[in-house]
């Protein structure tokens, strides 16, 4: 392996053994739960490597899955889940079909299951630095952090991309260890001076190829979240060659991806414990 690369599988795969120990040693059997409506195709795999994931760990898990059904039903149905003690955690499979209102349905799971960590009361408590469940993506780029220990508060960190599932967790997580943090968008003029001065650099967009090797700083680190399919092969948003002047970087695929899945798998685990400190 590339001394340069930091490797997401590699540090999922010790996470992963961390999280089987702690949760065969429960006395209770932990139930997660994917809500999915429709048959998009992406959908059907990420929910599928979920099961194997939930699975492996020691998770029951449920996959309710509906061909069709109205918004108001859906809802109800995301309540039962919340009443259920049998249910740890509870996640609303991305995208919905449209006419769904992603904002009503994200905040109906109660936010002590709400495993993906996006009801607006996560964030807000994520921002307010209270214990809560952590977006999963921004969640397992803090773990890449720390496993490689990369100190935060000498850093000038950049994020490119303000969306709600990863840059403007990250933007808060990082603040809360210190860092200083520039938020940059599709509004941000001159984006290049933002990244060439970015000691730490993380890019969460989803186009291929936007950060080149003329816009990264020497020895700099890159954390690439974007995922771009093109032709059967997946990218990220930073070119290939980059790595040439860098201290480190994620791989596309292999970096942040494995990172969130294990997250969400450790987000279960946290959810129960938050219940337990709420007799939930």
């Amino acid at each position: 392996m590339n001394e340069k690369i930091i490797d997401g599988k590699k540090i999922s795969k010790e996470r992963k053994e961390i999280l089987q120990e702690k949760v065969y040693k429960l006395k209770k059997k932990l139930k997660l739960v994917v809500i999915n409506v429709g048959n998009d195709p992406a959908s059907l795999v990420y929910v599928a490597q979920k099961e194997k994931m939930a699975l492996e760990i020691g998770y029951d898990f449920l996959n309710l899955h509906f061909d069709d059904i109205l918004e108001d039903d859906l809802i109800k149905e995301i309540k039962k889940l919340n009443d259920d003690p049998n249910v740890t955690g509870i996640i609303v499979q991305l995208p919905l079909p449209k006419g769904f209102s992603k904002e009503r349905i994200l905040n109906t799971v109660s936010p002590l299951k709400d495993v993906d960590g996006l009801t607006n009361e996560n964030l807000l408590k994520l921002i307010k630095k209270e214990p809560t469940l952590i977006p999963c993506t921004p969640k397992g780029v803090m773990s890449l952090i720390e496993s490689y220990n990369i100190s935060l508060e000498d850093k000038r960190v950049v994020i490119v991309g303000r969306s709600e599932l990863v840059g403007l967790p990250l933007f808060h997580l990082l603040l809360n260890k210190n860092a200083t943090v520039t938020l940059c968008h599709s509004k941000t003029k001159d984006l290049k001076s933002y990244t060439k001065n970015a000691d730490l650099l993380i890019v969460a967009v989803g186009k291929k190829d936007l950060i080149t090797k003329d816009m990264v700083k020497e020895n700099g680190i890159i954390i690439d979240v974007g995922i771009n399919r093109v032709d059967g092969k997946l990218y990220g948003d930073v070119a290939a060659d980059a790595i040439s002047l860098l201290q480190l970087m994620t791989p596309v695929p292999g970096g942040v991806g494995p990172m969130t899945v294990i997250s969400l798998m450790e987000n279960v685990l946290e959810a129960s414990k938050l219940q337990d400190k709420k007799h939930f």
